[in-house]
């Protein structure tokens, strides 16, 4: 299902008698996400986080989970991405790492890099 904005105004007459009207305008969704990864990455990526995290095992970790959900501050998402540039054999440059929010995020970031590496 597509996910579609609203913006809504409401005007309010200076006359108490009328009522005030209010008008619903559609607003076209301008861009979408999605992950571009390759699954296996993904997944490289889910047990390298788990590992810098000290998650348990059997914690789900998947393409859409969000590092701050798994509790992981700052300083920990620098370990997570100097622990993929380890595993993955890759720099990531400080801009592109502060653009990681998610598994996924990392995980199509990683597939960048390495085709740009070998290209």
């Amino acid at each position: 299902m597509d996910a579609v904005s609203f913006r809504v105004s409401a005007s309010f007459p200076r006359q108490r008698a009328s009522f005030p009207s209010i008008r619903v305008q559609r607003i076209p969704k301008r861009f979408q996400v999605s992950c571009s990864a390759k699954q296996e990455t993904i997944e490289k990526v889910c047990e390298i986080v788990k590992g810098q995290l000290a998650l348990p095992e059997d914690s789900t970790v998947t393409g859409e989970t969000k590092f701050v959900d798994l509790g992981a501050d700052s300083l920990d998402t620098v370990e997570i991405v100097m622990g993929l540039e380890e595993a993955f054999q890759i720099s990531v440059d400080e801009s592109s790492a502060q653009e990681i929010q998610t598994v996924g995020d990392a995980a199509a970031l990683i597939d960048k890099l390495i085709t740009e590496k070998v290209a």
